[in-house]
């Protein structure tokens, strides 16, 4: 039975009240669930529980030391290019429709991002060490 036959004979209270029911029995199975790990979970702490993991290796200094901010600069350059191609490829696709307009709309895109670059280059960013 569709939807809109059951609105029909029913009525559009009956439906908020199917979907009522359905969040309710949602909300008490996810509760239960909670609940149950919670329950039979083991929760017996010991020192080696409490070590930091690392790959199967003993940590080397302490795990609370910031890390450069060489590596933030680094992976947000990435991530800026990763999105740079994501829009390049609809962009691509659709280039015939586009005209002039889209093609310089995108060319200026591409030379701020480029000139990030080039910028990031010049100071040194890019060198991993």
């Amino acid at each position: 039975m569709t939807l809109g036959l059951l609105q029909q004979e029913l009525g559009y209270s009956a439906v908020y009240l199917y979907v009522g029911i359905f969040m309710l029995l949602i909300v008490g199975f996810v509760a239960t669930v909670l609940v149950l790990a919670r329950l039979i979970a083991p929760s017996r702490s010991s020192k080696t529980k409490a070590q930091t993991y690392e790959t199967g290796e003993s940590t080397v200094t302490d795990p609370w030391r910031p890390f450069p901010v060489r590596y933030y600069v680094f992976a947000l350059t990435f991530l800026i290019f990763d999105v740079e191609a994501l829009f390049l490829f609809p962009w691509a696709v659709i280039y015939s429709d586009l005209g002039v307009y889209g093609f310089v709309q995108m060319l200026i895109f591409v030379t701020i991002l480029s000139l990030g670059l080039v910028y990031e280059w010049k100071k040194g960013a890019l060198k991993w060490v």
